[in-house]
């Protein structure tokens, strides 16, 4: 569907290799919900007559005074108020008007369709246009998946998953507010738009009088299988999870406006595997133009957002996942039936085998393997994000506020052994246990990697030094950022999330995910993993604060925190923490130790 191909002519993180995987539901798995309907006659009478005779009334209660008591500082606090009803928090969009709920004096609304995908692995279309009004009260479908475990609305995946949810300060407003769209994490395997509490947009836009979108779209074999081979009716089929994107960020083009946003100033910002998403689209010259500043936070390994899947790997993923499926080229309609199980099955026993064959290192662990992900086919994808000499073509312009988290996956073996852990760790260990683990870690390189952290951690012990994160996320982050520096474009802003929670000490400390609250100025939501308090506040200030002015004006610095910006020069670096400063070159010495052999 998305309307920039015309133009264009030519030929995770929450990582799903890091998770085992159980069963899921398959493609068409159930109508959509009975209150995502159209409402009576009677009922649409009324909303039209409150869209146009009364036109008054509506204005007034759309245009109310959205500071509601029960906000302070830009969070809801608990008491708060909803308001729903007719007339109530009803927009216009392209395909129809939708009814949505004021909550604490943000207008929400969830599971908008943003596209319709008829069939697997084929580009969405635009979405057939309702009568009366389409109620927006519950989260829509999220893609199939599958997940040890439960996963947050798993009760509802289907391939037809293009939905997104929105939070505003107002309506029908003309206001012109940032737009900042949030890419979920997991890879391109796995999650949705609601698979964490932490991602709910209603404090973020009243914080900062800011619209807030957030995305569901194809992932997996749904989203990445390479079927272009089989005719033009798989155009696209490797990428169509980004295609989906892009199909969002043009209804947010098309629609925006009648939710007070600016169509002209859209931020895309991700975690993990949305953080690589983002990275996709400033690579791809077809979402050129949708979106004006991207950020990344933790968004990128070795092998997934410096690069992403050759066409020639994607290829053979393919044919070994119709070879293990028994179907031949002139049966290729058949994967639009087979079970999504037998699917996914087949399919990821061809990503190990090719990832094997090809020698492409495991996105994260050991050994060879592949992971879906966005295919470099030279047109939807011409390049890969870091190139050789430099940056994507198509993200010069672009703005970028990028960073990672000091820990990110060294300490996920202590939070999935909490109970054992809160009496062993880092807090409990005397001096003595501290250096034979750190002996035991670093070898003879123990007393230099030590000495090294220390002068670029100086807040911290010699004990933090066994879980700082660095082949994994900080330098692949170190060598994008850089790349994209060098490239003499739009600036890039670079930062390290390093705080540690007070909440069963030694465990919680600065993991893969642990920012996502304090940048959706919601650690509310996140209590029972940061434990409230002044100093867990103060860093949510400032980080949602400097995110929400990086969307508003492309510079992350706020009144109290001057932020400049990074070049391979400088190093400059922002570190959220117990202490906020700006570092430079601080943790060179301490990388080129962990990897000495590691270029960027």
């Amino acid at each position: 569907m998305f309307k920039k191909k015309i133009a264009v002519s030519g030929a995770g993180m929450i990582l799903a290799a890091a998770l085992a995987m159980a069963g899921c539901s398959s493609q068409g798995t159930s109508p959509a919900p009975a209150q995502t309907q159209a409402r009576t006659e009677a009922q649409t009478q009324a909303a039209e007559e409150g869209a146009a005779g009364g036109e008054e009334k509506v204005r007034e209660n759309d245009n109310r005074d959205n500071t509601a008591d029960t906000v302070r500082d830009g969070r809801a606090v608990k008491g708060g108020t909803v308001e729903a009803g007719p007339d109530i928090a009803v927009a216009d969009t392209k395909a129809g008007k939708v009814q949505g709920y004021i909550s604490n004096g943000i207008y929400t609304y969830h599971g908008i369709p943003y596209a319709q995908a008829d069939e697997r692995f084929t580009e969405a279309h635009e979405t057939e246009p309702w009568d009366g009004v389409r109620m927006a009260f519950d989260y829509g479908a999220i893609s199939p998946q599958v997940f040890q475990g439960s996963i947050r609305g798993g009760d509802f995946m289907d391939n037809n998953c293009q939905n997104l949810n929105v939070w505003t300060p107002g309506i029908h407003d003309g206001a012109k507010r940032p737009v900042m769209v949030w890419l979920h994490g997991g890879g391109f395997s796995t999650g949705s738009s609601i698979e964490q509490e932490a991602y709910d947009g209603e404090n973020l836009s009243s914080k900062g009088d800011v619209v807030v979108v957030s995305v569901n779209h194809r992932l997996n074999v749904l989203g990445h299988l390479n079927l272009e081979a089989y005719g033009e009716k798989y155009k696209n089929s490797g990428n169509v999870g980004i295609t989906d994107i892009i199909d969002a960020l043009e209804w947010v083009q098309d629609n925006i406006e009648q939710f007070g946003g600016d169509p002209d100033n859209v931020t895309v910002f991700g975690e993990s595997g949305g953080g690589a998403k983002v990275l996709a689209l400033m690579t791809s010259p077809y979402a050129k133009g949708l979106f004006h500043k991207g950020i990344v936070e933790s968004g990128a390994t070795e092998t997934m957002g410096v690069v992403f899947m050759p066409r020639e790997a994607s290829e053979r993923v393919t044919e070994l996942t119709l070879e293990k499926l028994g179907i031949t080229e002139d049966r290729i309609e058949e994967l639009q039936t087979v079970s999504y199980e037998e699917l996914t099955a087949a399919s990821d026993e061809a990503l190990i085998q090719t990832g094997e064959e090809f020698q492409i290192p495991a996105a994260l662990g050991s050994g060879y393997s592949l992971s879906w992900e966005p295919v470099v086919d030279g047109d939807f994808l011409p390049t890969d994000p870091v190139t050789e000499e430099s940056f994507a073509a198509a993200g010069m312009d672009i703005p970028l506020l990028i960073g990672s988290n000091l820990n990110e996956w060294e300490t996920m073996e202590l939070l999935m052994n909490q109970a054992q852990a809160q009496y062993d760790n880092k807090h409990t260990w005397t001096e003595e246990e501290v250096q034979a683990r750190l002996e035991a870690k670093y070898k003879d390189q123990a007393d230099a990697v030590t000495e090294a952290f220390l002068e670029a951690h100086p807040h911290r012990t010699a004990a933090d030094a066994l879980y700082v994160d660095s082949t994994v996320i900080r330098l692949p982050m170190l060598k994008i950022m850089s790349h994209k520096a060098d490239q003499g474009g739009a600036p890039v802003y670079a930062y390290m999330f390093n705080w540690e929670s007070p909440v069963l000490p030694g465990t919680n400390m600065a993991y893969h995910t642990a920012e996502i609250p304090f940048v959706f100025n919601n650690i509310d939501k996140a209590v029972m993993r940061i434990g409230g308090g002044e100093e867990a506040r103060r860093i949510e200030d400032a980080m949602s604060q400097a995110w929400i002015n990086f969307a508003r004006t492309g510079d992350s610095s706020t009144e109290t925190m001057e932020w400049p910006a990074y070049t391979r020069d400088s190093g400059a670096t922002m570190i959220f923490d117990t202490v906020q400063e700006v570092v430079y070159h601080h943790d060179d010495k301490l990388m080129s130790l962990l990897a000495p052999d590691y270029k960027y």
